[in-house]
């Protein structure tokens, strides 16, 4: 099966070291592009197969609405 893929946009993120060298190791495992892997993780979280179970929790704690912009609430 042959594929094209049209790729009109560039994008330049910063990444750790650790994403760097799992990106590098799969990619050498796989012996696909570290940029085919990121768009296949791209398509699959996009799909709703990468979905973050954590997320439907959101809105569940209580607590002072603005705990988050509170100016201090992070320093010890």
């Amino acid at each position: 099966m042959l594929q094209y893929f049209i790729v009109s946009h560039t994008l330049t993120i910063r990444l750790t070291d650790e994403l760097i060298a799992w990106l590098k190791e799969t990619a050498r495992k796989t012996g696909l592009p570290v940029g085919r892997l990121i768009r296949q993780q791209l398509e699959t979280a996009k799909a709703g197969k990468g979905k973050q179970t954590f997320l439907h929790r959101a809105g569940e704690i209580n607590g002072p609405p603005d705990l988050s912009s509170r100016k201090g609430f992070s320093r010890k």
